[in-house]
């Protein structure tokens, strides 16, 4: 019996000329993001229009159906944007649900562990690496958001199948300093930011994070691989 190995979003050598986030990681071209909580594939279409690299279908935090978020990654893809989603968590059904879309990649919140990354790598990544039947090389992205997770981040960098590291300052902040957001000149913030981007240049991976304005996005791309700038309904609310 012969056994077949998949390609991975760090190994494909086709290029398909639609996955805008995917050919910007692999060209090292920074890729700039944004986030949508609200249900409107109307919404999605327009963000997608206003020249970002990817658009993200917030439904971790967002009230956003099967239905909403089925239309917005086909809305969102048809324009040469890149839509991804973030699940509520790890759970083998969540990640079937957002990878069935036809997403270009996927987002799992709260990693803390190397365990935790290897299951989401199981349930989501094609033979050898995972146990998944179909789709694609997409990029496995998985936060880290907690000062757990900051301690284990080297660990869960090393995971094979772990193809980028996405720091959420928002719940970073929380956990380590009690308060958010973060100013951003705290010491244990700054700290723990830098050995993430540690982590995942030390393991071949991937990183990004998400910040609150333009400047601080010019700023990060010196850093990092992408950047998600701010939100709509943090948008509409400023």
């Amino acid at each position: 019996m012969i056994a077949i190995t998949y390609p991975t979003a760090h190994t494909i050598t086709v290029q398909n000329p639609r996955l805008q986030l995917l050919n910007n990681l692999r060209n090292k071209v920074p890729a700039l993001m944004t986030f949508i909580a609200i249900p409107s594939v109307r919404h999605a279409q327009i963000m997608a229009l206003t020249g970002l690299d990817g658009v993200i279908i917030d439904c971790e935090h967002g009230h956003i159906g099967d239905d909403q978020m089925h239309n917005s990654v086909s809305a969102i893809s048809a324009l040469g944007v890149s839509p991804i989603i973030p699940v509520r968590g790890s759970q083998p059904d969540l990640l079937k649900r957002a990878l069935d879309t036809g997403v270009h990649g996927f987002m799992v919140p709260m990693i803390n562990t190397a365990e935790e990354a290897a299951s989401v790598v199981k349930y989501s990544k094609l033979p050898p690496q995972g146990l998944r039947g179909q789709g694609s090389a997409l990029p496995a992205i998985v936060q880290i958001e907690t000062r757990e997770g900051v301690e284990n981040v080297d660990a869960i960098a090393a995971v094979p199948g772990v193809d980028y590291l996405f720091v959420g300052p928002n719940d970073l902040a929380q956990s380590l300093l009690g308060y958010t957001p973060a100013k951003g000149d705290e010491p244990v913030f700054v700290e723990a930011i830098a050995k993430i981007v540690a982590a995942a240049r030390k393991h071949g991976k991937w990183v990004g994070r998400l910040v609150n304005d333009g400047p601080l996005a010019v700023q990060a791309l010196e850093t990092f691989d992408s950047v998600a700038i701010t939100g709509d309904t943090k948008a509409i609310t400023n």
